[in-house]
């Protein structure tokens, strides 16, 4: 498999969470969202991938984008160990938490968003996310165990670990999000989340690198 992918990018890091869980070793090629311009939109990239964003990954004869797509592909050919519980109430939990992530905060603070935000984009990334982590404060309270749904890691913890480091990033206040917060330490801990976290990667600038 060929994981192209940017360190920084939380959905590059959602799938090499992933591919780090199931055990499946892979060749990585950087692709700089901010050099020349953003390297997303080269002819080259834009063949592989039309919609011009990372990840992409090349496996088993195809071509795959969006995260959840390809984390799907790899739970349905990899199945252990599982990323969807067995209960239908919760897999669909773990759906739903990941949606909200993933549709519903995540692509509002994107980077080509902040973009057209101008000098109000650390203000406005900070809006999209405080009013999406009041809801999932209010989910897991619900939902969590250990983690997102239950003590398995799941798909939605995939989703959850990459939101938290954005939130902090942006200077998020996350002092109401406790439930959050112990759950994106417990994650932290885990070997999968440490050796695909942006701070390990080829593509880190050295001042960045753990």
């Amino acid at each position: 498999p060929i994981l192209y992918s940017y360190f920084r990018s939380s959905c590059s890091w959602r799938v090499r969470i992933a591919l780090a869980l199931k055990g499946i070793s892979y060749d990585l090629v950087p692709v700089n969202l901010i050099k020349d311009g953003g390297q997303q939109f080269s002819a080259e990239f834009k063949a592989l991938n039309p919609m011009q964003q990372v990840p992409a990954l090349k496996i088993d004869g195809i071509t795959l984008s969006q995260s959840l797509a390809i984390i799907n592909y790899l739970e349905e050919t990899h199945p252990n160990p599982r990323l969807l519980p067995q209960d239908p109430k919760k897999r669909a939990q773990v759906r739903m938490i990941a949606d909200h992530i993933v549709s519903g905060i995540q692509p509002l603070q994107n980077l080509s968003v902040l973009k057209q935000m101008g000098e109000k984009k650390m203000e406005w990334a900070q809006n999209c996310i405080t009013s999406g982590f009041q809801a999932l404060e209010q989910i897991l309270q619900h939902t969590a165990g250990r983690y997102c749904v239950g003590d398995e890691v799941s798909m939605a913890d995939l989703c959850l670990v990459p939101q938290v480091a954005n939130a902090e990033r942006y200077k998020v206040d996350m002092s109401s999000y406790p439930t959050i917060m112990r759950i994106n330490k417990a994650l932290l801990e885990l070997e999968a989340f440490k050796i695909s976290h942006p701070s390990r990667q080829p593509d880190t600038p050295a001042e960045l690198r753990a």
